[in-house]
């Protein structure tokens, strides 16, 4: 072969730097590229963990406020619970107390059940003290105002003035409040 055929060293050298130096810049955008493709997937990574972070935080405090409500909801119920807890006994006892008083409105002619009459009395005196002591108070209805609240009509009349008007003007069973609920409300005849 004839050195012709074959290239001198210094041309391959020569070749070699310079495929070098041309396909560097090529190879150097190219990663350029990838760079900028795996720069940009890393900052869409992020951006998406960025967003599920802030949704979780979201979530947790969501959670937190939830909890806090539902204890808050929990121990309302429980003082309540605890305030009214002698409400369905209160209940239970009226029926007696109007027994009790049905019995003392009876008359007494003789000494033994002026005695009787006496003992009623005094056992009806005794619940009346033990209701008050535990906030259960006769609701006031002979001569005020109709509070449907407090108030239960069960007949009107006409009223003999423009004052008696929406007035209660007789009371047929009484009527008891426990603290600030009304147990049973007062039976009452009312002028219209």
């Amino acid at each position: 072969m004839s050195k012709e055929e074959f290239p001198s060293e210094k041309n391959l050298e020569k070749e070699n730097s310079e495929s070098k130096t041309k396909k560097a810049p090529i190879k150097g955008e190219e990663h350029k590229k990838e760079d900028q493709k795996q720069d940009q997937k890393l900052a869409e990574e992020v951006a998406n963990l960025k967003e599920k972070n802030k949704d979780l935080e979201d979530k947790y405090l969501r959670s937190e406020a939830e909890i806090q409500n539902m204890q808050n909801r929990y121990a309302k119920e429980r003082a309540q619970l605890i305030k009214y807890e002698s409400q369905s006994l209160a209940k239970d006892i009226l029926p007696a107390m109007d027994n009790l008083e049905r019995a003392l409105s009876v008359e007494a002619d003789d000494d033994v059940s002026k005695q009787l009459k006496k003992g009623v009395q005094m056992t009806l005196d005794a619940l009346v003290k033990a209701m008050k002591d535990h906030d259960v108070v006769e609701i006031k209805a002979d001569g005020v105002k109709f509070d449907p609240t407090l108030h239960q009509a069960v007949q009107t009349v006409a009223a003999e003035n423009d004052d008696q008007k929406d007035h209660v003007v007789q009371v047929l069973q009484k009527g008891y409040q426990y603290k600030d609920r009304t147990l049973r409300p007062a039976m009452v005849v009312v002028a219209q």
